[in-house]
């Protein structure tokens, strides 16, 4: 490892080493409860060596550029296989993990445990949904999908990236 390079790529992580650098889109944003919205958004996909993929994104009101949603977390690998989890906590006071499959293009999940705060607003998140695809060497796909207490399974996000750095 050399200072400038950072740590070594985790053999496990290997398959999945095109997301690492940060990324820049547009997306929009709709729901059956909501006046449709745009945003832009940056992701930040990293590693330090270890068997898991660090990540932050972070996005903003596309006309006013007010920051509206922040989510943290860590991408991990089941040993052997082409499953995977993401953990990941939001700012509004969700924290999910996700479970899915992974291949050389893509990334599907789906949340089976979605941890809210007592005194967070309704309606309530029951499940998460999302499909990140590799659509060219530095484009990226993300489609959010979202189940609450009021609302089924519904499109909520979808976001077009380009990488801006490794």
């Amino acid at each position: 490892m050399s200072a400038d390079s950072g740590p070594e790529v985790h053999d496990m992580i290997k398959p999945l080493s095109w997301l690492l650098g940060k990324w820049k889109g547009d997306g929009v944003g709709k729901y059956p409860t909501i006046k449709d919205f745009t945003y832009t958004e940056e992701l930040t996909f990293s590693h330090v060596g270890q068997p898991n993929i660090q990540f932050s994104f972070f996005s903003r009101n596309s006309k006013t550029m007010k920051p509206m949603h922040h989510e943290l977390g860590f991408i991990r690998f089941k040993p052997g296989t082409s499953h995977c989890a993401l953990l990941i906590a939001h700012n509004f006071g969700v924290s999910e993990v996700e479970e899915g499959e992974f291949t050389d293009t893509e990334i599907r999940t789906e949340s089976h445990t979605v941890g809210l705060l007592s005194f967070g607003k309704p309606p309530e998140t029951k499940k998460i949904k999302r499909v990140f695809s590799k659509t060219g060497d530095d484009s990226l796909e993300q489609v959010v999908f979202m189940e609450t207490a009021n609302t089924p399974m519904t499109e909520h996000l979808r976001v077009t990236y380009k990488k801006v750095t490794l």
